[in-house]
């Protein structure tokens, strides 16, 4: 028999969804929000001649940079104020989750709860300030480097170039939380989706004018399409994959009646790290990235060697990535799901894995399946990011749809569908909490 919850998700529609008013507020408040992101990606910053700007970032789009234009919608081939995007807080973030396993007191403030966590928020937005500024230097040092892109280069240059991006990067991190704290789904990762999404239909249009004056083929594209669509199923299916164990309590006996002996499960996903390992991988692979590439012209020969090997498909641009990926799949991992901890509270509860004594082997145990797990997550991801890379490359596909791009739009848009799903089920049951009061009264 279904239970209430479940009973109360079938009967979900669009009648619910209109008189769910609070909902509405914050899907407004999020659309409102994603449109101020797209405008910014459109200003560019002042100094810059963009034409020849055009030309230098033609010949420097083909990897990480890239990648990196379509992680901020474009932003980065405009120059625009958003040309960082969320970038910098990103690697921020990585960097103060690292110093929390290693240096004493901040892991004592991680477990000061809602105090501690706030002041570790705020040691992260001065550590993205730190980061923006050493990013926006370097590209204002690039970019002088780049003959004829800056008309008047010097000390003015630099400091508004700077003032501009951090200020362009604080603007989107305030808007990430505000849009988690009023809005709908995750606002930092919305704001990363709205960009990849932005550019999905300009690729799309381009690949079918390629295919109408015959630059690419009918076959070619219907299997490219398949494939898309394979990808987007096989990301639904393992990230609704978990592994359940099964948790019981024992029965406990108060005079003549007995309560408890219960069960229920503990669901252990086969990607517990979700999409965050291909968004820290980028991220940390932004800085050396963006100043080689505008560098890279006037630099010397080296420079030019790098340049071309972290190029879209090249052997140092994969395995570069895709150790990126592997670590932070691994050490999220370690962050969000924590096994002594988990054992603890079971404990503590009563509850027990069948068959395994409470406390330090359960902990054990939690481990040994949840590194199984994570060792399956962390190839499925891997894939999914460099195979449509490869493939591209050899088999010279005339744009490009990688699976890192559309694992986030697929992980960020079931998270969001949940999210609105929980908004939803809120408002039902305080409509029925609100009708039994009424029928109260009038008994």
């Amino acid at each position: 028999m279904a239970s209430a919850a479940e009973q109360l998700a079938a009967n979900m529609n669009f009648g619910a969804f209109g008189k769910a008013k609070e909902l509405q507020k914050r899907i407004w408040f999020t659309l409102g929000a994603l449109i101020v992101y797209r405008l910014g990606t459109y200003i560019p910053i002042p100094g810059i001649n963009l034409e020849a700007y055009a030309a230098v970032f033609e010949n420097t789009q083909k990897g990480i940079l890239g990648m990196m234009n379509m992680f901020s919608g474009g932003a980065i081939s405009r120059l625009a104020i958003f040309t960082l995007n969320v970038m910098p807080y990103i690697s921020a973030s990585i960097i103060m989750q690292l110093m929390q396993t290693s240096v004493p007191s901040l892991a004592a403030l991680k477990k000061e709860g809602e105090t501690g966590r706030k002041q570790l928020n705020q040691y992260t937005r001065y550590l993205t300030v730190i980061l923006a500024t050493v990013q926006a230097y370097g590209i204002a040092i690039g970019l002088e480097s780049s003959q004829g892109v800056v008309g008047n280069p010097g000390i003015f240059f630099q400091a508004s170039t700077v003032i501009t991006l951090v200020g362009g990067t604080m603007f989107l991190m305030w808007l990430g939380e505000q849009v988690t704290a009023r809005g709908v789904g995750n606002g930092v990762s919305l704001i990363i989706f709205a960009g990849i999404v932005a550019g999905l239909p300009t690729a799309i249009f381009q690949a079918l004018d390629m295919t109408r004056v015959g630059q690419f083929s009918f076959l070619g594209l219907v299997l490219l399409t398949a494939l898309a669509v394979g990808v987007v199923f096989f990301i639904v299916f393992i990230e609704r994959s978990q592994r359940r164990l099964l948790i019981q309590y024992p029965k406990r006996q108060h005079g003549n009646k007995a309560f408890g002996g219960d069960s229920s499960f503990l669901p252990l996903k086969l990607n517990t790290a979700g999409v965050i390992p291909p968004i820290f991988a980028s991220s940390l692979l932004l800085l050396p990235a963006t100043v080689a590439g505008f560098s890279a012209q006037s630099g010397p020969d080296w420079l030019r060697t790098v340049v071309a090997s972290l190029g879209q498909g090249q052997p140092l641009y994969l395995l570069t990535y895709g150790a990126g990926i592997m670590f932070f799949a691994f050490f999220y991992t370690s962050i969000v799901f924590n096994p002594e901890e988990t054992a603890d509270n079971l404990r503590k509860n009563g509850g027990f894995l069948p068959g395994i004594r409470p406390g330090k082997r359960t902990a054990e145990y939690l481990d040994y399946v949840l590194s199984r797990l994570t060792i399956i997550g962390a190839f499925y991801l891997t894939a999914v990011c460099l195979l449509p890379v490869i493939l591209v490359n050899a088999y010279s596909v005339p744009f490009y749809l990688g699976g890192t791009s559309i694992l986030i739009v697929v992980s960020v848009t079931m998270d969001t569908v949940a999210q609105i799903q929980s908004h939803l089920l809120a408002h039902q049951y305080e409509g029925l909490i609100k009708k039994t009061k009424l029928r109260g009264r009038r008994r």
